[in-house]
């Protein structure tokens, strides 16, 4: 491989890699913009729903570790599902990851707009014209950070991580000192029992609770910029990552439960940890959880610039997309063209999506459809874990579990969930959803065209 096609080879190390991990998720940005959503649908049982999501997720992860083992590769899903299925799979795993990460740059600039905004201009926050705006301004300055190199990215997720972490746990602590005797709504057995949800309730409310968990495998996207070793550090970042987000999550969910009433919930909207520390902090404390969601929410764009950008650089390098998004900056080692699709397109969707008639509109459709294609390429990566190993069957009861059976399951409930919910869409979700994977077999057609003139020239 030349070096023109070559990452910034061991730049990342095993902690640096579990925190690109959890800031992937942005955990206070999942649960400042994900709450409402997922409360207006399953109500208190919205902490199993986190529960049982976050263990489907656990057996997705096991099935990226163990499908590193093949190679480490930029494309991860990618690369695996298409080593193991064949290179149109592969194509597909990739191009539902491309997908969602370019929805997501609504998604996720939007809540650090609107939290922007509560600190300079509250009475901008409900303008759909300047939300976008300011979305796209952070969107721009997060994609130069990340086009200078992995290494000033992971140095920035450092820092950010630290100061939302503090912040967060303040919020934890606050509310059951203060909440713990007086909760909103009293802790019970029943949020978590399975018997609580019927196959509607749990795939309403997974679907939602999916997107409280992923980024994560920007981990596996990294894993070519990555120090080796057995196991390598991008699995052991990705296995811890997933432990703290699970615990930190329910936590989490518990908090906004025994603090906030439903119609606080509600009318928080984007803004849940703010409406949390109004009623734990006198101001300006309380505009600490603002500083967390807007630090959050940028270190999740940031990561997830750099898994598309890594995920369209392999499939490109490997000319199942045009060789021109494989472009190497000599300096600065990172994928630029890349990178400046993701910021083109996600700058393009943000001012397409103004004209939608509320930010609230903007984000629900926006997170369904994320969470049907988060389902779908996750999906082929625990199905190609379980069929590559099958013989593991063989090998005893934990290889059995870890290699074949908790990875199977898991793909398995997210196909459920995803073809459960789609009747559940409306129009403007299930175009985004269903058909952002469909206008795949453009590419896919178009690249076969490209490699088969090269073959006959």
């Amino acid at each position: 491989m030349s070096s023109e096609r070559r990452l910034a080879g061991g730049a990342l190390g095993t902690f640096e890699s579990a925190i690109m991990g959890i800031a992937g998720t942005a955990p206070a940005f999942s649960v400042a913009v994900t709450t409402a959503a997922i409360v207006a649908s399953v109500g208190v049982l919205s902490a199993g729903s986190i529960l049982y999501c976050g263990l489907i997720m656990f057996g997705i992860m096991l099935a990226f570790i163990h499908l590193s083992k093949i190679t480490p590769h930029a494309g991860a899903a990618y690369a695996w599902v298409g080593h193991v299925f064949g290179r149109k799979w592969g194509f597909f795993a990739g191009w539902g990851l491309l997908v969602a990460s370019i929805f997501f740059m609504v998604s996720a600039t939007i809540p650090a707009a609107t939290s922007t905004l509560v600190l300079i201009a509250p009475d901008l926050v409900e303008s759909t014209a300047w939300v976008t705006f300011t979305a796209a301004i952070w969107l721009t300055l997060v994609t130069i950070v990340v086009t200078k190199g992995i290494k000033h990215a992971s140095y920035a997720q450092m820092i950010l991580t630290v100061i939302e972490t503090v912040v967060v746990f303040a919020l934890i602590v606050g509310a059951f000192m203060q909440y713990g005797g007086k909760p909103a709504h009293t802790p019970s057995l029943i949020w978590f029992s399975p018997f609580s949800f019927t196959p509607q309730l749990f795939a309403t409310g997974a679907l939602t609770a999916i997107f409280f968990y992923w980024g994560w495998d920007v981990t596996m996207n990294l894993g070519e910029e990555t120090k080796h070793g057995t196991p390598s550090p991008a699995s052991k970042g990705a296995f811890w990552a997933m432990i703290n987000l699970i615990l930190f999550f329910i936590i989490m969910m518990i908090v906004v439960l025994i603090v906030l009433t439903d119609d606080e919930i509600a009318k928080a909207n984007t803004n849940v940890l703010f409406a949390i520390a109004s009623k734990l902090f006198a101001p300006p404390w309380n505009y600490l959880a603002v500083l967390s969601t807007i630090l959050s929410t940028v270190g999740t764009i940031e990561t997830q610039i750099l898994q598309f950008s890594r995920s369209m650089f392999a499939m490109a390098r490997d000319d199942m997309l045009h060789p021109r998004y494989a472009r190497i900056h000599p300096e600065w080692q990172t994928p630029w063209v890349a990178t400046l699709v993701i910021w083109f397109l996600g700058v393009l969707l943000l001012f397409s999506s103004s004209y939608m008639p509320s930010v609230k509109q903007i984000l629900e459709s926006s997170i369904l459809a994320i969470g049907f294609q988060i389902c779908f390429y996750m999906s082929l990566a625990g199905f190609a874990c379980a069929w590559h190993y099958r013989n593991k069957l063989k090998s005893g009861a934990y290889s059995a579990v870890s290699y074949v059976l908790w990875p199977l399951l898991a793909a398995l409930f997210m196909v459920f969930i995803a073809l459960y919910s789609i009747p559940t869409f409306n129009l403007v979700t299930n175009i985004m959803g269903i058909g952002g994977i469909l206008i795949g077999f453009v590419p896919l057609f178009l690249g076969g065209l490209r490699r088969g003139s090269k073959v006959r020239a």
